[in-house]
């Protein structure tokens, strides 16, 4: 009887043991991954690496490894914060502004970066936790409002850092034995390990794992979800002022790469997408693995263009890695792959493992004969298209506001033919990226790849036209299926490897970014051909030629999401994508397709902007992501997805785009209309957002 239950307690603990190791497979593998790494550095290193190369890593790599312990306790629960590199940046210039003389005490300066970063925290907090906004869209905001505000307290690099700060953080606590960098590192990890022991600590994790079934405990989850955006904004801070310790001066764009790198390494470190498992000791040993990667690509002389191309692939390989299991989309889409070829062999069609009611479904999505639906189709217009009167009109009521302020300020405005021609024109990219953008909204996702879509495409136009009109029959084709097949990759990604939008679309951007500068050199080469530089910019009886391509591509747009099948599944899937696939409706298919039409709009952008400016250049997509998503939500459609209209969409279009003609007309600064886009995107869902919940 003993032995039996001696026996019993040793499979306890060993289970209990495998548990533990299951629980901190992420932690296991950043540290083997980092062990391994470093082991690489030193064989490569010409001579044994000391205390002062040692000492220089870990200072290179502190500031992402700070920044990504921030990330790190927002997704612990469940969020996601893109505004983390915009709060580095503005601290750095921010410093850069106190002067240099020693007047200011660095233990002063640390405290404002610090105090920065917390009020961007609470500024995030409260619209998350108290309006229940989603993480992505206010963050996104607030990347842009910052942006703007940094630009314009520094819009070019310069100023002084003082320079007791420098060595106070680059220093050594002890000469030769200990850096200062991870002596700071050691303390916020003590920092972390007592506070994931205190209620807050475990609430995070609660809400991360199961925010209803938190609440449900007592947690007070909205205290809980404000506190985590506030002890992350004071992560940031401190990488803000590391970092200007670091350089010495100020740089309005210093943190704008590391966005892509603080994701990557909070999910190399093991911390899963999503909330609830996870740590910031992981997130540490992440970010010097990334570190160390590009110090390896550097000494093997490998070019820097690499280096956007190598975190992307390793925050894909790491998200991929992290979502193995048995119960994976990954894992589920392999099993159903499996069942078709074994059904295959067995000389079953494919169209006989359909349920037939899938086909009454697909049948009855195509066309609705029921008394409801033609009850429906006969009720008064205001009746049938009251949501799409309700969000969409203040949009355009907004607009002719924003007409009359013109008019009134700048003249030649509201009964000019001239204005709404150039309007139309400036208004002609969003209006595109509207379409392809909205459509992925509608499905619940978001397309963060469209920055670089577009500059690729510009640049692989440019390259191939070089001046030359007859080169533009196969160029123009030839950019929009590598538009699509871009769809096609972040399609794929989601839907097959079961990867988030988010992380999917931003990797795939970073990657086209890699492969813009490789195929570019650095510097764009050729130029736009006369004609499509007249279809831009040219005017026959006053009219510039894109302007009635506009209208035809706005007719489709309108008739494609709300006349067929396909934008009748793009509202079904954003509504509920479960709902929508137990109704018979192809999801996977569809997503795909959502991609591929993002995809295709903007490589439709990248050739009107080469064409419109005459030339390609690197980064000329970059001010169109914002917009991009701006204008839908002021267009009355819902981020979380299942309501829109493109009718709406245009409104948002020709809202921004009046107001950035009138900004333009002033002289208030350019920085002012990043600020102007978060400020009118953050009204726009805080009006417009669904209270039924």
């Amino acid at each position: 009887m003993s032995a039996i239950t001696s026996g019993g307690m040793e499979a306890r603990r060993a289970s209990s043991g495998s548990l533990r190791i299951g629980r901190h497979r992420g932690l296991i593998t950043a540290f083997v991954a980092f062990a391994v790494l470093f082991a690489v550095v030193a064989q490569l290193s010409a001579v044994p690496l000391g205390y002062y190369d040692i000492a220089q890593m870990t200072t290179s790599g502190a500031t992402l490894a700070i920044a990504a312990m921030g990330q790190t306790v927002v997704v612990l629960s469940g969020g996601f914060d893109l505004s983390a590199a915009a709060v580095i940046s503005l601290v750095n210039v921010t410093l850069a502004t106190f002067p240099s003389d020693g007047s200011v005490s660095p233990w002063t300066l640390t405290a404002v970066g610090v105090g920065i970063g917390l009020a961007v925290g609470a500024f995030n907090g409260f619209f998350i936790a108290f309006l229940r906004l989603q993480a992505i869209v206010v963050t996104l905001s607030t990347m842009f409002i910052l942006q703007g505000i940094t630009l314009i307290v520094m819009d070019k690099p310069g100023g002084m850092i003082e320079p007791r700060l420098s060595e106070i953080l680059i220093g050594d606590l002890i000469t030769d034995w200990v850096p200062m960098s991870a002596a700071l590192l050691g303390v916020l990890l003590l920092f972390w390990y007592w506070l994931k022991r205190t209620k807050l600590g475990l609430a995070i994790y609660a809400i991360g794992g199961d925010i209803e079934s938190a609440r449900s405990a007592g947690i007070s989850t909205r205290l809980v979800q404000f506190m985590v955006y506030v002890i992350a904004g004071g992560f940031y801070g401190l990488a803000g002022v590391f970092i200007s310790a670091q350089t010495g001066a100020g740089d309005p764009l210093v943190g704008n790469p590391m966005l892509l790198q603080m994701f990557a390494a909070v999910v190399v470190g093991g911390t899963v997408l999503g909330g609830g498992r996870g740590g910031l000791t992981g997130s540490v040993l992440g970010a010097y693995v990334l570190m160390i990667i590009v110090n390896i690509l550097l000494v093997l002389n490998v070019s820097a263009y690499f280096s956007t191309i190598a975190e992307s692939t390793i925050l894909l390989l790491a998200v991929l890695s992290a979502s193995m299991h048995r119960k994976s989309v990954l894992a589920q889409n392999l099993r159903q792959l499996l069942d078709r070829f074994a059904a295959w062999r067995q000389g079953i069609l494919p169209s006989q493992l359909t349920l037939s009611p899938r086909k009454l479904a697909l049948a009855d999505i195509r066309r609705d004969p029921s008394p409801e639906r033609a009850q429906s189709a006969m009720a008064p217009f205001r009746t049938r298209h009251a949501e799409i009167i309700r969000y969409a009109l203040p949009a355009y009521v907004c607009f002719v506001g924003v007409l009359l302020v013109t008019q009134y300020v700048l003249g030649n405005a509201l009964f000019h033919f001239n204005y709404y021609n150039s309007l139309i024109v400036l208004a002609s990219f969003l209006a595109i990226l509207a379409l392809g953008q909205g459509t992925v909204i509608l499905t619940g996702g978001l397309d963060l790849s469209i920055p670089w879509t577009i500059g690729l495409c510009g640049i692989l136009l440019a390259g191939m036209v070089k001046g030359s009109d007859a080169a533009l029959i196969y160029a123009v084709p030839i950019v929009l299926v590598v538009g699509m097949l871009i769809g096609v990759l972040n399609g794929f990604g989601i839907v097959a490897l079961g990867l988030s939008p988010i992380v999917m679309t931003l990797a795939v951007n970073g990657l086209l970014q890699g492969v813009a500068l490789l195929y570019s050199g650095g510097t764009p080469d050729g130029f736009s051909s006369p004609m499509l530089r007249a279809f831009m910019t040219a005017k026959i009886f006053g009219i510039t030629p894109v302007v009635p391509f506009l209208a035809v591509f706005g007719i489709f747009a309108v008739l494609l999401l709300g006349r067929t099948a396909f934008g009748r599944r793009v509202y079904a899937i954003g509504n509920s994508e479960r709902a929508a696939e137990l109704s018979g409706i192809p999801v996977k298919r569809t997503t795909i397709a959502v991609y591929m039409l993002s995809g295709f709009c903007s490589a439709l952008v990248g050739i009107l902007l080469t064409g419109f400016s005459g030339q390609a250049s690197l980064g000329m997509g970059d001010e169109y992501l914002l917009p991009s998503i701006a204008v839908v939500v002021v267009g009355g459609a819902l981020i979380t997805g299942g309501r829109g209209s493109y009718v709406g969409m245009v409104g948002g279009v020709i809202l921004l785009t009046a107001l950035q003609m009138l900004l333009a007309g002033t002289t208030i600064p350019i920085s002012a209309r990043s600020i102007l886009y978060g400020l009118v995107i953050l009204g726009a869902i805080i009006a417009l957002r669904d209270r039924r919940g």
